[in-house]
């Protein structure tokens, strides 16, 4: 456990933090599933709709720093690369 006060805010913050960067990974993992879900069932359509929310959810998760920048590019890539084939 943390003695100096310093340490102990630290903590706190590194507690909140975790909470929010958690809920930001798992709805981007809830869209990606949802898009890829609707790929498997042929519904490229309703797919080619949800890219766009794919893409947000990404871009905040890359923006918070839950995932790097070049994962961000290769989700997006493999997503767009999904619709067009």
């Amino acid at each position: 456990m943390p003695i100096t006060t310093s340490a102990k805010k630290a903590l706190r913050v590194s507690r909140r933090r975790r909470v929010f960067n958690l809920r930001r990974k798992e709805a981007m993992k809830e869209v990606v599933k949802k898009f890829k879900k609707l790929m498997i069932q042929s519904k490229k359509a309703d797919a080619a709709k949800i890219l766009p929310a794919a893409y947000q959810a990404i871009d905040k998760a890359k923006k918070r720093g839950v995932i790097k920048a070049n994962a961000a590019a290769r989700y997006k890539s493999q997503l767009a690369r999904a619709v067009a084939k």
